[in-house]
């Protein structure tokens, strides 16, 4: 059987998830839509050429539109939301009626919450959504539900996942690997958690520690950011003893950024600023992500991602632990880097399970909804090499 799908957000991410829903979703088509029709026509022939094969076609489209989107969905069986997050409870409502399963990157839990009280109506549609299926939020989750359901009992999960420069340069020995919004909105507000079996709201950009990987990468430091834990810890509470997630980075970027934060530099609400007639009201974040973005983008840079995933518990009576390790490199052949594929692919693959109808039907949290046992199959032919160590 073959099936139609729709990719909404033909950027980085979007991209690259049109393009592993092309080579492995058995697809008919694959439509690559973007506000920007020049954006859309890029990826599509991108991912064409790629393929030698003309399965992907253009189209423009506002995500903000309702009308338009309920329009483009007819006929589709599965969409891919690689548009901001602010959009993905609207997206979700217009995927509903047109009864298409739809999978999108999230990383804002509150619009998750939102969208999981439509579990109802998508279920009489008898479609799958499920939220947050990119890389953290997404695979790390996968991972931990995965090591979890290998226990008799789980005490303890950690993850720790970065998107990293190959080689680090000044000024925050960073690349910019997505949206910087996304970077900031990671690194402001509260973290949700899981502390002694209770849901606990911690401060993102705390708990500093240092954490080692195989050469090249070496020491990192990671930190705590929103969003990585999605709704692990409302589906894990009273479960699991502790469930935390944290940001990886080189050191001395935590202490850069948290320089600019306390000097107020990265603050939200506006400011005055100018003198006399030529005030103006601007906020400091706001400029951040104007004159940053270009000084840290490194286009010509290599990326890479690592994500850990350990959990501890108790299995046979015995003490258990499993780590889970994905090191993921730029990739020549295609063209992505580690961020597009890491964060794109285990989302593809998440979709094309639904709509083959492995997947659990409604809304549904990605730990609740995914086939962990046929995705943990299939996620290395995708491309993604997941190494295990279990003591």
């Amino acid at each position: 059987m073959s099936y139609k799908y729709l990719v909404l957000g033909s950027g980085m991410q979007g991209t690259a998830g049109g393009y592993d829903l092309a080579a492995h979703g058995d697809a008919e088509s694959v439509v690559m839509a973007d506000i920007s029709l020049a954006q859309a026509q890029k990826a599509a022939d991108w991912i064409n050429r790629l393929l030698k094969k003309p399965i992907a076609k253009p189209l423009q489209l506002n995500a903000k539109d309702g009308t338009a989107l309920r329009s483009a969905f007819k006929g589709i069986n599965g969409i891919f939301s690689a548009t901001s997050y602010e959009l993905n409870l609207e997206i979700t409502k217009a995927a509903i009626e047109a009864g298409a399963s739809m999978v999108d990157l999230g990383g804002n839990t509150p619009v998750v919450l939102s969208q999981l009280k439509l579990h109802e109506q998508a279920l009489a549609k008898n479609i799958s959504i499920i939220p947050d299926c990119g890389l953290a939020p997404g695979l790390g989750n996968t991972l931990a539900s995965y090591g979890i359901s290998q226990m008799d009992r789980c005490d303890d999960v950690q993850v720790r996942c970065g998107g990293l420069p190959q080689t680090p340069r000044p000024p925050l020995d960073y690349k910019l690997v997505f949206s910087v919004r996304g970077l900031t909105n990671e690194y402001f507000g509260k973290a949700w958690v899981i502390r002694d079996e209770k849901i606990a709201e911690i401060e993102t950009f705390s708990e500093l520690e240092e954490i080692d990987f195989p050469k090249p990468i070496g020491r990192c430091e990671a930190f705590t950011t929103t969003g990585g834990t999605s709704t692990c810890p409302w589906t894990y509470q009273g479960k699991v003893k502790n469930f935390v997630y944290k940001t990886v980075r080189y050191p001395g970027h935590f202490e850069k950024i948290k320089c600019m934060m306390d000097l107020g530099l990265l603050d939200p609400d506006p400011i005055e600023v100018g003198v006399g007639e030529n005030k103006v009201k601007v906020a400091p974040r706001e400029v951040f992500h104007t004159v940053v973005p270009p000084r840290i983008s490194f286009p010509e840079d290599k990326d890479l991602v690592v994500l850990r995933t350990t959990c501890t518990g108790v299995k046979n009576g015995k003490p258990m632990s499993v780590t889970y390790d994905l090191l993921d490199y730029h990739d020549e052949a295609t063209g992505f880097s580690a961020m597009e594929r890491s964060t794109a692919y285990p989302a593809a693959l998440t979709l094309i399970l639904s709509v083959r109808g492995k997947n659990k039907k409604g809304v549904q949290p990605l730990e609740v909804a995914l086939d962990n046992e046929t995705f943990m199959k299939e996620i290395g032919s995708h491309g993604l090499k997941i190494s295990s160590l279990l003591r």
